[in-house]
């Protein structure tokens, strides 16, 4: 009879022991959505055309996308720009680069290089900013722009082009300087 009850006893503790573990708990009150990307791709071509015709075509080694489809260039974003004629007008680097889906631009950052082979023309930013809708290029930041046929550098703060860079406008230009040979 004593061992009845003694299992008895331990299998209701063993009971409500158990049963005091299934408890609904409501999920941890501070946790966050994830905001981080969703996708990460290496070795990323982007191609841009226009009537079957190539515009653009950007190369990257990193793209992260989000869950808002915009997308991050972590690493070094290279750009070319076609002519009418299938030949390369415009090359640009950059260190990195973003493309905003809501607002429909990219952006690219960090040693911003642009050379217009058409004109014999570098120019040289920290930052540029490209919408494809409006084929408008443009930044808030100082630029310079070199020109080897002239030997002149131009320097200001603000641009707008289109995105053949052939057709610019410095904002506030801060001068013109003859260069000599040699000494850019």
């Amino acid at each position: 009879m004593i061992r009845k009850r003694i299992t008895a006893v331990l299998c209701l503790g063993l009971i409500s022991i158990g049963l005091s573990g299934c408890k609904d708990e409501p999920a941890a009150k501070n946790s966050q959505p994830y905001t981080g990307p969703l996708e990460e791709i290496n070795d990323v071509q982007v191609l841009y055309s226009e009537a079957a015709q190539l515009k653009v075509r950007m190369t990257t080694p990193l793209q992260y996308k989000y869950q808002t489809n915009d997308r991050v260039y972590p690493k070094t974003v290279n750009i070319e720009f076609y002519g009418p004629d299938g030949q390369v007008e415009t090359t640009l680097r950059a260190d990195s680069g973003r493309y905003v889906h809501a607002q429909n631009f990219y952006r690219v950052m960090g040693n911003v290089v642009v050379v217009n082979k058409k004109k014999n023309q570098d120019l040289y930013t920290p930052e540029l900013n490209w919408n494809p809708t409006t084929k408008k290029v443009y930044t808030e930041k100082p630029v310079k722009i070199l020109s080897k046929a002239t030997n002149e550098r131009l320097e200001g703060i603000g641009l707008d082009t289109d995105q053949s860079f052939s057709h610019y406008f410095i904002r506030k230009p801060t001068g013109i300087f003859r260069l000599a040979e040699g000494n850019p």
